[in-house]
């Protein structure tokens, strides 16, 4: 069984709440608050600002030219695909990008990213991927999950963008690199290594279920 099979496994229970979460469903079905869909995506895109750093961290402890160039196509796709629709909703209700950019991470949002950013400075090409995948690998699962379950929902005039671009084959075949890039990676390494990554994608794991709670709630700085 490949290691990234392992992983998924692992994590089924906690993926499983995240996918039957009410934002995400709420997506589906196209009950989604639009209050909450507009705090999701500013708050998704100071998140993205930092995780196009972990993709700029990979070209850095990447092992070969081939693994560098991937990484900076995936570090490319966000900035100017996945950001991009992110700008493109502002637009709709009045955002500007700078106010896109202004927005204050929550203390949820902050302590998901400075643990990959740690992970990524920190630890090994591995240990970087295996904190970042949950959020590619799961973004690819909801959005397959909401085209196939909400057979409408891809022509909703608010949410069918953002469940086309994460159903896409192109999202989906640079999670599936990333996928294949950790299964290669992991082929020689000790128990105790393995343990790490998995626990690696454990947090982020949890981290990406509470980051949908976090938009659908509200949840911010206490004062």
């Amino acid at each position: 069984m490949k290691y990234s099979q392992i992983l998924y496994k692992k994590v089924n229970e906690i993926w499983k709440q995240t996918h039957q979460h009410p934002f995400v469903v709420g997506m589906g079905n196209g009950d989604l608050p639009v209050e909450s869909f507009i705090r999701y995506m500013k708050q998704d895109y100071v998140f993205l600002i930092d995780y196009s750093k972990l993709f700029a961290l990979g070209t850095i402890k990447a092992r070969d030219l081939e693994t560098m160039a991937a990484f900076a196509k995936l570090l490319h796709e966000t900035l100017h695909g996945e950001m991009e629709l992110h700008r493109q909703y502002a637009a709709r209700f009045g955002i500007t990008n700078q106010q896109l950019e202004d927005t204050r991470p929550t203390p949820m949002n902050l302590a998901y990213t400075r643990y990959m950013l740690n992970v990524a400075q920190n630890g090994s090409l591995e240990e970087l991927i295996s904190a970042l995948l949950p959020c590619m690998w799961s973004y690819w699962e909801i959005g397959k999950m909401l085209a196939e379950n909400y057979p409408n929902s891809i022509e909703h005039p608010l949410y069918g963008e953002w469940i086309k671009m994460y159903s896409s084959d192109e999202f989906g075949s640079l999670a599936g690199w990333l996928i294949d890039l950790l299964d290669n990676l992991a082929e020689e390494k000790s128990e105790r290594e393995l343990q790490m990554l998995e626990e690696h994608f454990l947090t982020t794991s949890r981290f990406e279920y509470m980051f949908w709670d976090m938009v659908y709630q509200g949840g911010d700085w206490p004062v």
